[in-house]
């Protein structure tokens, strides 16, 4: 179980947001129509959309620096 499950700092919106940034980070083909009818819950399409956008970028741009060995400007 991870550790998102068993905190009471996220709520049920929260926590199937996190299964599946946790999903398509580490294998976007493990993705099953029960999480995104999870996601549905609380997400419409436009918004599962633009997370899944977000999490992608996230997971190329570290990629790419992890690649390169490049420290990332964060500001």
């Amino acid at each position: 179980m991870l550790f998102y499950h068993r905190s009471t700092a996220f709520d049920e919106k929260d926590k199937a947001a996190l299964h599946f940034i946790q999903l398509v980070t580490r294998a976007a083909s493990t993705v099953r129509e029960n999480t995104l009818e999870e996601l549905r819950r609380y997400y419409d399409e436009k918004q599962i959309v633009e997370l899944t956008l977000v999490i992608c970028m996230a997971n190329f741009t570290n990629r790419f620096n992890d690649a390169l060995q490049l420290t990332p400007d964060i500001g």
